[in-house]
């Protein structure tokens, strides 16, 4: 038996398969990338590419928009309800209207994190129809 195809980068491990599990596992990685991947030291607040994309006006935020927009499809190939599709995009859609606005979108994105929110969606879904897929940190 082999092991799953995997990409590595920066010593993250992100598999390529399509079970429920490997996809998990990609939308996590994808959340801690756009929403915690650097700390700010004075504030002790992690901040990802949502928020440090964000200060470039309105090109970052459609840029993170198209990124976030990834685990949505990822989550309709999980069969998610339309609904739940529907409220990622939503979340997706508010983070990137009020994102563009000058400074005040600024501070928006790095209090609002649409892929964290999006992610519990995800992870609400999974855990009901594919329990095997939980992780269990400790």
């Amino acid at each position: 038996m082999t092991a799953p195809k995997t990409a590595r980068r920066m010593d993250v491990k992100v598999p390529l398969g399509s079970s429920p599990a490997e996809v998990r596992q990609r939308i996590e990685a994808m959340e801690v990338l756009l929403e915690r991947a650097v700390t700010i030291p004075v504030l002790r607040r992690k901040v990802g590419l949502d928020a440090i994309l964000g200060l470039i006006p309105f090109a970052g935020d459609l840029l993170t928009a198209a990124m976030g927009a990834y685990a949505v499809w990822e989550a309709r190939n999980l069969g998610l309800p339309r609904w739940k599709q529907w409220r990622m995009i939503a979340n997706i859609g508010v983070d990137t209207a009020i994102g563009a606005i000058p400074l005040a979108g600024d501070l928006f994105d790095f209090l609002y994190r649409s892929n964290t929110r999006n992610l519990k969606i995800i992870r609400a879904h999974l855990d009901k129809h594919h329990p095997e897929t939980r992780v269990i940190e400790g």
